[in-house]
């Protein structure tokens, strides 16, 4: 088999079956929020802009929480306005009760069950905040405590190692900062759909790669600006499916120290944005390269013929769009490396879907 499909009719008992057809419903799923989802997302969005929100507080968990800096970096590259990660903690542990004043509080969750989520949300807004849910749940705990709402259309989620929503979540998020200033996403993404199915059909070339960490204990996984976010979101999805200690670093931080651990044998995966993040990598792949490591470039044709090995993403689409391509081949390494594992990654150990955190 060179490339996912849905699973057939008639069952099919492979390992990582669901994860597999949910993988290969991420393409529909971009089309529907192009065509589906925009509107609603616009008109959340010029409701909000009409508030003049000073701040943005972006709060999430687990794979929302890696979308969720994914758009921390979008407010403030795109829009201008200071953004930051909310550490819930504050106020469902210690009882903090800031003045969120002219504070967008933007809350991030597929499920939008997590109790530690809607209380976080509920306190944002007895604060003063104005809430916003993103949520592939629009019946949820977390859309009800929220003033605004944005479902975003991933369908039912099976699989433990989430996937599609996460690409949706990057999407709807690209789309509502865009809209925050008055400009139509759409124009940006509308190719991100046949983009997304022509990397899933690719799969031959990520299973080779995965040959590579079969044995692999740990993996270092960098990249700067819109890159980190998917390094991030990568690293999770080894670790959840195969076990791997991933080790996710802003390139800037692996030089300050952590890059001592990287010799000859140590495994490296860079994910080069293919604009201005990956011109700040660039020093950082150049003394991974120094230091003879196994480097492994999701990026450029220019970057990967420059590394031990690596994955062609495709070219002319915008950085700020990249990371929506960038983490579907690094799911599909997931993937291999955990079925190359003997392992199922539709039944990861100790995971649940939703996360009864407090």
């Amino acid at each position: 088999m060179s490339a996912i499909s849905p699973t057939a009719p008639g069952g099919d008992s492979r390992p990582g079956r669901i994860m597999t057809s949910e993988m290969a419903e991420q393409p529909a799923v971009l089309r529907r929020i192009l065509e589906e989802g925009a509107p609603r997302i616009r008109e959340v969005a010029a409701a909000i802009a009409a508030r003049e929100p000073r701040f943005v507080l972006l709060t999430g968990r687990g794979t929302s929480d890696n979308a969720a800096l994914y758009a921390k970096y979008l407010v403030e590259v795109l829009l201008g306005r200071p953004a930051g990660l909310t550490s819930m903690s504050t106020t469902t542990a210690y009882g903090a009760k800031p003045d969120l004043t002219d504070t967008l509080v933007i809350t991030v969750s597929q499920s939008g069950g997590s109790p530690d989520l809607v209380a976080s949300t509920r306190a944002a807004r007895e604060a003063g905040a104005i809430t916003l849910a993103v949520t592939n749940n629009p019946d949820s705990p977390l859309a009800d405590v929220s003033e605004y709402h944005i479902d975003v259309l991933a369908g039912p989620e099976k699989a433990l190692p989430a996937t599609k929503t996460y690409t949706a979540e990057l999407l709807t998020l690209y789309l509502f900062v865009e809209g925050l200033r008055g400009v139509d996403g759409t124009a940006t993404a509308k190719e991100l759909p046949a983009l997304a199915a022509a990397l899933l059909e690719r799969q031959g070339e990520v299973r080779e790669l995965a040959k590579r960490y079969r044995f692999a204990e740990r993996l270092v996984i960098t990249s700067r600006g819109y890159g980190y976010p998917t390094v991030r979101e990568a690293a999770l999805k080894i670790m959840e499916t195969s076990y791997v200690a991933g080790q996710p670093f802003s390139g800037a931080d692996l030089l300050h120290g952590p890059l001592a651990m990287v010799d000859n044998v140590s495994p490296v995966i860079a994910v080069v944005p293919d604009g201005r993040g990956g011109e700040a990598l660039q020093p950082v792949l150049d003394r991974l390269r120094g230091r003879g490591a196994d480097l492994c470039v999701f990026g450029q044709a220019r970057h990967v013929a420059e590394a031990s090995t690596g994955f062609v993403l495709p070219s002319g689409v915008p950085e700020e769009v990249q990371p929506i391509l960038e983490i579907i081949p690094l799911q599909l390494l997931a993937y291999e490396i955990a079925t190359a594992r003997g392992f199922d990654p539709d039944a990861p150990r100790a995971l649940a879907k939703v996360t009864q955190t407090h």
